[in-house]
């Protein structure tokens, strides 16, 4: 069975796994995100040699920014070495072997075409929460990156006249920053997980923002279901755990459709499968399917 090795570049570690063409994970682990980018290519290479390399069909990693199908990673991201060299060609130089390179959230969404909550299914949208929200495009089994890389951007959509972002009033982050203003808390003393807590707890503030939270998500899930009609929209990130996540996104829809009388798709809604090994998953299955690295 054909073996590759992952990394997932995040900015505070970087995860490594050996995974097999089957998605089993064999060997996984992390360590501290590197200061620089020598380091960085010294982890990668450092890691490769416990491994014997002949067996392996190559390196797959799912990285911040927007990155280019020839290595160049745009944009920015926590880890400002990562943009304006060849990253691909860099790691290839240090190994000596096929490398695949990705965005995270990108890598995110592949992971669950490959055998995820998306399996089998051929129009996809994946969106991730965090501190913003990003995500993934796929069309006709295909990863759709867009003309400028931005595909699955999804956190740049403007939600009203005053043009604010989906990202500054449905990701995690704005949540937190919008109770956080509600209480006069001092930034950082408040968390999502807090914040849920607080609101079950039977806090006003925290209810109020909590049912915000949940309409601006699916308000921007509507305008994402009509403007590509995918057959699936999968939530990912920390969030996505919440047992009771889709049924209150799904009840704010029903409530939105009974407004917009003209709506009848109801969107086909999801929690993600997987979530920490999601993106070195996907690197390894966006991997396997590039027809350059397999000629």
């Amino acid at each position: 069975m054909k073996q590759y090795i992952a990394f997932d570049i995040g900015g505070t570690f970087v995860k490594y796994a050996l995974i097999l063409e089957d998605t089993s994970i064999v060997d996984s682990g992390k360590k501290k995100t590197p200061s620089t980018l020598e380091g960085l290519l010294s982890l990668i290479e450092t890691h490769l040699k416990q491994y014997e390399t002949s067996k392996i069909e190559g390196i797959a990693i799912s990285s911040p920014g927007a990155v280019s199908d020839y290595g160049i990673i745009h944009g920015s991201s926590a880890l400002a070495y990562l943009h304006g060299p060849n990253i691909k060609e860099l790691v290839k130089e240090r190994t000596n072997m096929k490398v695949y390179i990705e965005n995270d959230a990108n890598c995110a969404g592949l992971a669950e075409v490959w055998n995820g909550s998306a399996k089998g299914k051929e129009d996809v949208l994946a969106v991730v929460l965090g501190t913003g929200i990003g995500g993934a495009v796929i069309k006709s089994g295909l990863l759709h990156k867009g003309a400028n890389l931005h595909g699955g951007e999804f956190g740049y959509m403007i939600m009203d006249a005053k043009q604010t972002t989906w990202s500054s009033v449905a990701a995690t982050g704005a949540l937190v920053k919008n109770v956080t203003a509600k209480k006069n808390a001092e930034p950082g003393q408040l968390d999502g997980e807090i914040i849920f807590k607080l609101a079950e707890e039977g806090d006003s503030d925290c209810i109020e923002a909590i049912d915000e939270f949940y309409h601006m998500l699916a308000a921007g899930i509507y305008n994402l279901q009509y403007m590509y009609d995918p057959e699936i929209i999968l939530i990912g990130g920390g969030i996505s755990a919440r047992d009771d996540l889709v049924d209150n996104i799904k009840l704010k829809l029903k409530e939105i459709m009974k407004v917009v009388t003209i709506a009848k798709v109801v969107p086909n809604l999801e929690v993600c499968k997987y979530r920490q090994n999601a993106n070195l998953l996907g690197a390894v299955y966006g991997f396997m399917n590039d027809s350059k690295l397999n000629e």
